[in-house]
């Protein structure tokens, strides 16, 4: 079980080759036991009512398992959101109250047998982009403990992207459900305002606030959202899901991104260079770029914290802070207190104002697909937050603190990692109620991207003995016609990557089309190929499904590491055609769609 991926594919996978929820809850409990960073949790489930939980879900008959879509997935919970049996506390201890009931969008992810495994750090009051002001102590990025791990949704990131949970909750008012997943290589879905229900969850502005959701991959941040989503008649300001255009999975897009001159990386010469790539990859992946002005986009953000909306969280805790100066981060009461000396008139002023701004953004949106933007400009340490605490913060918001005041919903994914060994993500951002489409070119970059998501250790715990990887050249690879048969037996995305230049490349004749054939060989090339992670037990079934002249054999990597994947036996390549010289199989069919000439000889 060390091993285990808490995707919610491997999951599935895990549990249907007869892994039991109370093994799999075992070992979640060890993970956070053993995890280094102390600050990632404020309350942790109780040990016994997490393995009787687990229990009953065991005991279930198969078929009543099969009716519950998150079916013993461990979940976390950022500590402003009511669970039943732990208290809510937004990370200040005498704010403290124990809920009688659960907000609605934990008990329908509980009803859908997910399992809460404790409550999560966060920035006081949700108050911040960075994840150093709470007294719980501030949870440091999974790729390097001196840096900031954002906020304010700070442990709910780190829990997904260090395994210690499938997916969390936070909550996203100014960018706190995407600037984390940035700092820690994840993905983070802020959904059209509304659409999950905000009652039962302590507000920051309540007119703004949104539940946001953390997993390792877009695909499973669709899930739990699909799962959480429901008309919430008893909360103010909600909405209903509207329908929307089928998704068309690979077809071409547009994506708008601001003017050079518009974009601001304060001096992180990283994030400049891997926002430029993330570009570059969007076109290779059928999206058209237009580059627009950002002036609305800027002046939108800058009036949640200038503007009188601050006053709106004055209204949420303001008298609370008020009454307890001595119980609040310094910088917090700050901040919200800030919204005291707000007036009407400057409200009503603030309005108007974004009413214009909102009507030359639907301007500049229509006609494109997405907007893309870096999630944060750049990332700091702990120490420097400290030295400034605001200055830093109103940064990391340059491209976050738009997009409620503006009715976008968005995706948060992983877009590289720096020279500096830190990660780097992008946001997708649409109008409200775009979310499929959202997911689905999120989920199309990501792949492309070939980084496995999270921590380093999850990259590396693929090799554990539970599960098996397999190189695939062709069809299976993500994103083409095969790739599903990985998907749905829990396969996992490892790595993109090369052979050993010891390989031929072959079309295959024959059979179904468009077959390629890897053969080692003298004088061969390097062949881009990729690694995906299968459950052992679902390894069988996809092994029978090889036909010849295809086999499984060991394939050396250009690391030198050897992995088994896909070979082709010598008597299969009568009437092949050899294409190594394309580098691989994606090259191949793009130059075939072309016309280009294809073969440099023959088998």
């Amino acid at each position: 079980m060390k091993g285990l991926s808490l995707s919610l594919p491997s999951l599935k996978a895990a549990y249907a080759g007869g892994v039991r929820v109370e093994d799999v809850v075992a070992e979640v409990m060890a993970r956070i036991e053993a995890y280094a960073d102390p600050a990632v949790w404020i309350a942790r489930a109780d040990k016994e009512a997490l393995l009787a939980r687990a229990r009953a879900l065991d005991a279930m008959p198969r078929e009543e398992r099969g009716r519950l879509a998150l079916f013993g997935v461990p979940f976390a919970i950022k500590d402003n959101i009511d669970c039943v049996g732990f208290p809510t506390t937004a990370a200040c201890p005498a704010f403290a109250y124990t809920p009688k009931e659960s907000a609605p969008v934990v008990a329908r992810l509980v009803a859908a047998g997910a399992i809460p495994v404790g409550k999560t750090n966060l920035d006081q009051f949700a108050t911040g982009l960075v994840g150093t002001r709470s007294p719980h102590g501030a949870p440091r990025s999974v790729f390097n403990a001196d840096y900031i791990s954002g906020g304010s949704s700070s442990g709910s990131a780190v829990a997904v992207a260090a395994g210690l949970a499938s997916f969390s909750l936070g909550t996203d008012t100014a960018g706190s459900g995407r600037v984390p997943a940035a700092f820690n290589n994840i993905v983070g879905l802020k959904p059209t305002r509304g659409l999950l229900s905000a009652r039962g969850v302590v507000p920051a502005c309540r007119s703004l606030d949104c539940v946001s959701i953390f997993a390792l991959t877009a695909e499973d941040t669709a899930e739990v959202f699909h799962q959480a989503a429901a008309f919430d008649a008893e909360d103010p300001y909600a909405r209903a899901r509207m329908p929307s255009d089928p998704i068309i999975p690979g077809v071409a897009f547009t994506f708008a991104a601001p003017r050079a001159a518009d974009l601001a990386f304060f001096g992180d010469s990283e994030a400049e260079r891997l926002f430029g790539e993330a570009l570059k990859r969007l076109e290779e992946l059928g999206g058209r770029a237009r580059r627009i002005d950002f002036a609305p986009f800027r002046d939108t953000a800058a009036l949640l914290y200038e503007g009188p909306w601050v006053a709106e969280r004055m209204a949420a805790v303001g008298r609370f802070i008020e009454a307890h100066p001595k119980d609040v981060d310094p910088t917090v009461g700050e901040i919200i207190l800030g919204g005291r000396a707000r007036t009407a008139v400057e409200t009503f002023e603030a309005f108007h104002k974004l009413q214009a701004l909102t009507r030359q953004i639907r301007s500049v949106m229509s006609g494109i697909d997405v907007l893309v933007v870096p999630t944060a400009p750049t990332i700091y340490s702990v120490a420097q937050m400290a030295a400034e605490p605001i200055k830093f913060n109103s940064r990391l918001g340059t491209y976050t603190n738009f997009m409620n005041l503006a009715d976008l919903a968005g995706i948060a994914v992983p877009a590289g990692i720096g020279a500096n060994g830190l990660p780097f993500g992008i946001t997708l951002a649409g109008p409200a109620f775009s979310e499929g489409l959202l997911v689905e070119l999120g989920s199309r970059f990501h792949t492309a991207l070939g980084i496995a998501p999270g921590a380093p250790a999850l990259s590396r715990a693929a090799r554990d003995e539970g599960f098996i990887e397999i190189a695939v050249v062709g069809a299976h690879m993500a994103g083409l016609p095969l790739n599903h048969e990985l998907t749905t037996r829990g396969g996992m995305f490892v790595e993109r990557t090369k052979t050993a230049a010891a390989y031929r490349f072959y079309a295959l004749a024959g059979g179904p089309p468009f077959r390629p054939g890897l053969v080692r060989r003298d004088g061969g090339g390097q062949i881009e190929l990729e690694v995906w992670r299968l459950p052992r037990a679902e390894a069988g079934g996809f092994l029978a499904g090889i036909p010849q002249p295809l086999c499984i054999g060991t394939v050396e990597l250009a690391s030198g590491r050897k992995v088994k994947g896909f070979l082709c036996e010598e008597s299969g390549l009568g009437g092949a055609q050899d294409i190594t010289h394309f580098g691989g199989w994606r090259r191949y069919l793009e130059m075939k769609d072309k016309g280009a000439p294809v073969s440099a000889a023959s088998g």
